[in-house]
């Protein structure tokens, strides 16, 4: 129970967070990588250790050397990648596809695909492994629910119904998933060994949150919402100790913790850089300019690069009154990862 009203408590902490930029971070475009394939698009996963970066990229993924910014290989067969969690301590990575409700399992030496398993759920979407219970988390959109899986068998341990649409998640590392549930703009946390949930915290007036990032140094959460703001929470109380306004349509949120930058990619073609000054206090370092569609991204912890998937697109179709606008078309052989370094 907070002790003052929700709603005035936010709002002051929201007008906290407008302030003049102070010394830019120094982030500035240093190039692109082209990858074939004009399909859509969705999260990136860095493995720092060997040196990869994975981009689900529709009926693949695609594989970068993170030292020579270049193309290194790609697992293909996919069916709407969304996902990719890695577990070195297995040899094996897990790709959630959405399409086939499956989950595929590859080699992360040579990128063989070494099995499929069902998802357990209809359209899964984010996907990540907790170590401290070994287990696999796939978040399911269609029905509402995580199913959880040994991460060495593949058998299902269970299933968690959340009660709305899972968006990204993270883990904490001693076995509490937070997850982001879109539709009802909340987080919900559960524990991945009895699979009870043991919070539901509202993020309101903010909602729609999307992206999802865990500070295990300090401990909080960023939940990035649609509805305009970059939402910090205490994971342990779930007390909201910031909301710091972002870019149109994010999608995903990373931490750089040697340097205390949070990064907010968005597909108005932003990326917003805020400086951590202490747990509950942020400072807005820039706003970089990426690229129309440029919504989700990975960090490499080493070098500090962000790194963003995007394309180019064509006109947009005409609307039709009464209906949804029509998303423009990609443009054929335009995909690429962008690639900003301070």
């Amino acid at each position: 129970m907070r002790s003052l009203p929700f709603r005035p408590r936010f709002l002051s902490l929201a007008l906290c967070a407008i302030f003049v930029p102070l010394a830019s971070a120094g982030y500035t475009p240093r190039g692109s990588i082209a990858l074939p394939g004009d399909g859509g698009w969705d999260y990136l996963a860095t493995d720092a250790g060997a040196r990869r970066l994975y981009v689900t990229h529709g009926d693949r993924v695609q594989v970068i050397d993170l030292d020579r910014l270049a193309a290194a290989g790609e697992i293909a067969s996919l069916a709407g990648a969304h996902g990719v969690a890695l577990v070195p301590e297995l040899g094996r990575g897990f790709i959630s596809n959405g399409k086939t409700s499956s989950i595929t399992v590859f080699d992360l030496k040579t990128l063989a695909i070494v099995g499929q398993w069902p998802a357990g759920g209809k359209k899964p979407d984010a996907i990540l492994y907790d170590p401290a219970t070994k287990r696999l988390c796939s978040f399911n959109g269609e029905s509402a629910d995580a199913t959880i899986f040994d991460a060495a068998t593949g058998k299902l341990a269970g299933t968690v119904a959340l009660g709305g649409t899972p968006e990204f998640a993270a883990s904490d590392g001693t076995g509490q998933v937070y997850v982001n549930i879109e539709d009802r703009g909340e987080t919900v946390r559960f524990d991945a060994r009895t699979l009870a949930i043991t919070a539901r915290w509202p993020l309101a007036p903010a909602h729609t949150p999307t992206a999802l990032a865990f500070d295990p140094a300090h401990r909080r959460l960023f939940a990035g919402c649609r509805s305009g703001s970059l939402v910090v929470l205490n994971a342990d109380t779930g007390a909201i100790v910031a909301a710091l306004p972002i870019g149109a349509g994010v999608d995903a949120v990373s931490l750089l913790p040697g340097k205390a930058l949070v990064f907010v990619s968005n597909s108005d073609g932003s990326l917003n850089i805020f400086h951590q000054a202490d747990p509950d206090h942020y400072t807005a370092v820039d706003n970089v300019h990426t690229a129309l569609g440029a919504r989700t991204h990975a960090v490499d912890p080493v070098t500090g690069r962000v790194l963003l998937s995007s394309a180019r697109f064509l006109p947009a179709p005409k609307s039709v009154p009464g209906q949804r606008p029509a998303r423009p078309a990609i443009e054929p052989g335009s995909f690429r990862v962008l690639v900003f370094q301070p």
